[in-house]
């Protein structure tokens, strides 16, 4: 919550008269004290419904307004772990301030996820899941047995690609769209045969300016990444592919706590509360991080 939100909590539900200056102060403490901390502290996962059968790790970028840069690239990232099932059993959140190079949010991601490798069957699959950003790929692959590129990315440069279909009529589009999206989920080697299409209806003489930079973008991102794009496969073995866990962690952890309207983060500031955040959205490590903190 907002400082401000925390004292009217206090002073309306507890009767409790704090200051803006005390809450703030209190988190900045905890805040520091964890982060001091948090390569000595190691979590237990909570009880889980399944044996863990695939493990997704994701990263994304966000941005926020910190420091006297502007707006710069908040990063989060999720371990979620899979039954054999395909049903999510826990998710680990990681998040850090801008920073360049990314090192300490690289540096705590690495550390989850060697962690996880300790405690999940050997047989389980580990898949990398996040849109084309290059910089993701790079950190991702050593991790990973499967990368997966998120299929509403793909699905919107399908969607954009859909005009060249058919110039004026919309329905056509529409129909393109969903048979591409339909063959690209079931279909083994679609995204190849995508791509081909689409390079054909790029031979057409009469697509405005705006279509063929649209579909041209559509056809070097198939380029770039068809072979992250086996989702036959990876429905068929239960595995995940969408982001929509990280994409949820940007949202919550950090763009409605860090956007506010009106305001403004020191770095240091900044990390303090997306750390604490992150935590305070895996599922029991509150508990365990305020133990071992003031134990």
């Amino acid at each position: 919550m907002a400082g401000g939100d925390v004292v009217d909590d206090f002073k309306d539900n507890h009767a409790l008269n704090l200051t803006l200056s005390y809450v703030q102060n209190i988190t900045y403490i905890v805040g520091r004290m964890g982060e001091k901390k948090e390569d000595e502290i190691v979590y237990s996962l909570p009880k889980l419904g399944g044996e863990v059968a695939s493990v997704s790790i994701g990263v994304d970028g966000t941005c926020s307004y910190v420091g006297n840069n502007g707006w710069r690239e908040s990063m989060v990232g999720t371990i979620s772990l899979y039954d054999e099932n395909g049903d999510r059993l826990h998710s680990i959140y990681v998040a850090h301030a801008p920073e360049y190079g990314k090192e300490g949010f690289k540096h705590n991601m690495t550390n989850e996820i060697e962690e996880i490798k300790k405690i999940v069957p050997s047989s389980t699959k580990f898949v990398g899941l996040a849109d084309g950003a290059k910089d993701n790929w790079t950190f991702l692959k050593p991790f990973v047995d499967t990368e997966i590129i998120d299929f509403y990315h793909v699905s919107e440069y399908l969607a954009k690609a859909s005009k060249a279909f058919d110039i004026e009529d919309s329905d056509k589009q529409k129909e393109w769209f969903e048979s591409a999206c339909h063959v690209l989920k079931n279909d083994e080697y679609s995204a190849l045969a995508i791509l081909e299409e689409m390079k054909e209806l790029d031979k057409k003489d009469n697509l405005p300016e705006i279509v063929k930079k649209d579909l041209k973008s559509a056809i070097t991102y198939f380029t770039n990444h068809h072979e992250q794009m086996n989702y036959s496969e990876a429905i068929a073995n239960n595995l995940p592919i969408g982001s929509g866990v990280t994409e949820s962690g940007c949202k919550v952890i950090v763009k409605q706590r860090l956007c506010l309207s009106g305001a403004r983060w020191s770095h240091c500031g900044a990390n303090n509360v997306l750390k604490l955040r992150a935590i305070n959205s895996t599922n029991g490590r509150w508990e365990q991080f305020w133990d071992k903190l003031v134990g």
